[in-house]
């Protein structure tokens, strides 16, 4: 048997659509425990009012057997005639020489209170020794005199505008009670206005409707606030992604939105004009220290063709070689990242077509291939992401005889995976091969950088690189980058 997989509900991830959903979650447990309350009251209250009208009933039910009772035997078959003839009385009266026997409803809570009620009302009127018998009766069981008639077989004028109530058709309350032996006063009668139905109600239709109003508008006018404090971090978001890539002509963040908000957009800028300051300085301090140092190299160079020894000539060249080798390489890891260009939107499938046209062959063949393709352009600095995917491309065919790239183009992130086929690299210097001038054999040519710069670069743009040696042997090299939010 297949097993489904379950799926976590999705929460929203921005700030509107996370506050909406709260308050939303806040609004229904609210109204629900209000309306639970508010409902067990208003029924508690309708209770009270039934069995205040089913005392009501009784005492009216005793006054018409009182006045039967008053009544001669001979007399009390031509009074019911007379009020079955004249119609419109409140009960259905009857003489019976004994109980008629009818199905009775099911009891509910309003049932019982009104046939507790009624019981004993007339049990404190009539005596607690009388014989009597108190029933809910639908309308369609309803048994009227000895021959046990339905309501329908009646003259209309007799019962039907006592005992019925179209389309309700609520239930009937029979009362026989035995005047003497052999015969029973029968009365059957509805509850009044407005218990009738004797059935719970829900919440009204109005206490509905204002749940709803009052929840839609309570939830517009937080979607309201929220967005309108949101707008402040959203353009503060925009300017530290835009600071973040080393844009150089970032504008200072609009301030608006409550005083916390407000607050970070201030000290957001104070960093602005820190972070610019301290660029610039380091720009102007390399660009010196680039200046100081190839005079006295130059210098030294001169003094060392001077020496007449030859094996110290050597030596003091190979020593102003590598210092030589280590000033520039440290110019060149500070020129190749810190490069300043605004940021464009960059086809990044045109760019690695240029990055791999030069070891690329005619069908298909070459020391590098490609799977996949970059579905959107990115928003990024166009040469800091070519230097970074060259580096990488670079570095696969220095240790390998080829590169194999696989482009993976996702909603939020671009990733782009570069295979070679050469030796790898051990687990414990993973990360110590983006250390600067570090190069896993001596004999190779270059500064050691470009795998640090390539991360660097990276960084920049919010993205990382990361290596994994291959289990059929090779490394790969992943590079990351998230795309800018819309």
């Amino acid at each position: 048997m297949a097993i489904k997989n379950w799926r976590r509900p999705r929460i929203p991830r921005s700030l509107l659509g996370r506050m909406l959903l709260l308050t939303l979650i806040a609004i229904l447990l609210a109204q629900t425990l209000s309306s639970v309350i508010w409902l067990s009251q208003l029924r508690a209250t309708q209770l009270q009012g039934l069995v205040t009208s089913a005392r009501s009933l009784a005492h009216s039910m005793n006054a018409t057997v009182s006045y039967m009772k008053s009544l001669p035997l001979a007399y009390r078959p031509l009074v019911l005639d007379q009020m079955r003839s004249m119609g419109g009385t409140r009960f259905v009266v009857s003489l019976n020489e004994r109980p008629l026997e009818m199905r009775a409803l099911p009891l509910t809570q309003r049932k019982q209170a009104v046939l507790e009620a009624v019981d004993q009302v007339l049990r404190e009127s009539l005596g607690p020794a009388v014989d009597m018998s108190v029933k809910f009766v639908s309308p369609q069981d309803l048994r009227i005199f000895n021959a046990g008639l339905t309501l329908d077989e009646l003259p209309r004028s007799w019962a039907h505008f006592a005992l019925t109530l179209e389309p309700v058709n609520p239930p009937v309350l029979v009362t026989q009670i035995q005047m003497s032996p052999g015969e029973w006063l029968y009365i059957a009668s509805l509850l009044p206005q407005p218990y009738t139905s004797l059935e719970e109600e829900g919440l009204p239709a109005m206490q509905l409707w204002f749940i709803a109003l009052s929840s839609g508008f309570l939830l517009l006018s937080i979607g309201l606030l929220v967005h309108w404090q949101s707008r402040p971090l959203k353009r503060l978001a925009r300017a530290a992604r835009d600071l973040s890539l080393g844009e150089e002509d970032v504008e200072p963040v609009e301030i608006g939105g409550g005083s916390e908000v407000a607050e970070v957009g201030r000290a957001f800028n104070t960093m602005r004009v820190r972070i610019s300051r301290y660029l610039t300085e380091r720009s102007q301090l390399f660009s010196a220290i680039s200046h100081d140092l190839r005079t006295p190299i130059t210098r030294l160079r001169l003094r060392v063709e001077l020496l007449e020894n030859e094996a110290l000539q050597h030596k003091f060249g190979r020593d102003l070689d590598e210092l030589e080798l280590l000033v520039k390489g440290a110019l060149q890891c500070v020129k190749d990242t810190d490069i300043h260009e605004n940021i464009e939107s960059v086809n990044l499938t045109l760019l690695l077509d240029c990055l791999i046209e030069p070891y690329v062959l005619p069908h298909g063949n070459g020391r590098v291939t490609v799977t996949g393709r970059a579905l959107r352009p990115f928003s990024g600095k166009p040469l800091a992401l070519r230097r970074c995917m060259g580096n990488l491309i670079d570095n696969a065919l220095k240790y390998g005889k080829h590169a194999h790239l696989v482009i993976e183009d996702h909603a939020h992130t671009f990733v782009l995976h570069v295979d070679d086929d050469g030796p790898g690299v051990p687990e414990q210097r993973l990360e110590q091969v983006f250390e600067p001038h570090f190069r896993l054999s001596g004999h190779q040519q270059g500064y050691g950088l470009g795998l640090g710069i390539a991360r660097n670069i990276a960084h920049s743009h919010g993205g990382e690189v990361s290596l994994q040696n291959l289990r059929e042997g090779g490394l790969r090299v992943t590079l990351s980058i998230p795309r800018a939010a819309d």
